[in-house]
């Protein structure tokens, strides 16, 4: 029994920690303070070891702060296709044919 004792005693630490450690995940993931947590050590990790990532790093921050222009509320309606910004062809993206309807039963099954 004595040879069993110090495994036991280390099985024990060790479902103590990791315990400890599930019990912040799920506090951390509640409160929300992962995310920017997380993202800060990558961004100090790219800028350290891989630079260019960090540049795009900053590149994609930069475009996720930039908002979408918006029409001023005097200015004439245009429909989505002829609005700035908006993909050419996206208005002849779709056909008028009639879908196809899919049977949900066939006879003969």
């Amino acid at each position: 029994m004595d040879e069993l004792l110090p495994f036991l005693v280390s099985a024990g630490v060790l479902a103590a920690v990791l315990g400890g450690f599930a019990r912040l995940a799920s506090r951390v993931r509640r409160r929300g303070l992962a995310g920017a947590a997380m993202r800060a050590a990558m961004a100090s990790y790219d800028e350290a070891f891989r630079v260019t990532a960090h540049d795009a790093y900053y590149e994609i921050q930069a475009q996720v702060e930039r908002q979408a222009p918006m029409a001023a509320p005097d200015d004439p309606w245009r429909p989505a296709y002829d609005r700035p910004g908006s993909r050419p062809g996206a208005a002849r993206a779709r056909t008028r044919a009639p879908r196809r309807r899919r049977r949900w039963w066939t006879p003969g099954r």
